[in-house]
């Protein structure tokens, strides 16, 4: 299965440069504790692999029916880059923020809702891979 840290255009991105992180299968959850305790799983992830100086780290959600989801979080927010191909799950996300779709790919929640979009979206994922560099809020025009 190719993903899309296996694409031309993303190596043009890196550098040439192999991926670092490869993609995890994904377990689906059922309780919020579960989300709590992939999110502290995943935050532990970060400390450990990702340099101080790095910029642009997260989590690719790679949707089993197809796209991808780039997920960063701060103390008060959730960033959400989502791909053409998985704007399908837009209602989904709406649901979630209790809010209207954005007018582009980028979606910004409060951080209070991580817990339930994990949930939400568990049941649609395939993989998650840690990425570093990716353009929150710079994506081209799609």
């Amino acid at each position: 299965m190719q993903h899309d840290n296996d694409t031309k255009a993303d190596d043009k991105a890196d550098d040439g440069a192999k991926p670092r992180f490869r993609p995890v299968p994904w377990t689906a959850l059922e309780t919020p504790a579960d989300a709590e305790l992939w999110i502290a799983e995943h935050d532990l992830a970060l400390q450990e692999h990702i340099g101080k100086n790095e910029t642009g780290y997260g989590v690719r959600f790679t949707l089993a029916a197809g796209g991808d989801i780039y997920m960063q979080t701060s103390d008060d927010a959730i960033v959400l880059d989502v791909t053409p191909d998985a704007e399908w799950v837009a209602p989904l996300i709406a649901a979630v923020a209790q809010a209207e779709p954005p007018k582009g790919s980028m979606w910004v929640l409060p951080d209070d809702k991580l817990v339930q979009l994990i949930l939400g979206l568990s049941t649609l994922v395939d993989s998650t891979t840690l990425v570093a560099g990716h353009n929150f809020g710079r994506r081209r025009a799609w």
